[in-house]
């Protein structure tokens, strides 16, 4: 009987080798998803990828004492090969500053909130 998870060349799998490389395979996001879902239900907010990202993106941003505004937020996805509109991506931004969960900064870059940065601190 033919099965597709198979090889087709008749040699067998290495054993501890996964058949779903890629596109497929879960990815272990460095901070977390599961915090940063907290962090939203905190601020009364559904989880979205967008969402999820986009907090990701600065979070990763700060780790580097870099600071992003929209067009860095949106080139940072689009290397993770997450293909978002530059107006999604703003318009997350806005909606997340509005909740009070990230502050517009000066010089017009995005930073998470202190309050916000202390629910992921401590979930």
């Amino acid at each position: 009987m033919y099965n597709s998870q198979l090889p087709m060349d008749g040699s067998n799998a290495p054993k501890g080798t996964s058949m779903g490389v890629g596109a497929f395979e879960p990815r272990t996001d460095r901070h977390g998803n599961e915090r940063i879902r907290i962090l939203l239900k905190s601020y009364g907010l559904r989880t979205s990828l967008i969402r999820l990202k986009v907090i990701d993106a600065l979070l990763t941003a700060a780790e580097s004492d870099r600071s992003l505004g929209v067009r860095g937020v949106h080139s940072q996805l689009l290397e993770l090969d997450i293909p978002l509109s530059f107006l999604s991506v703003r318009e997350v931004l806005k909606r997340l500053c509005i909740e009070g969960v990230i502050v517009l900064n000066p010089d017009k870059s995005y930073s998470l909130h202190p309050q916000a940065a202390a629910i992921l601190r401590n979930p």
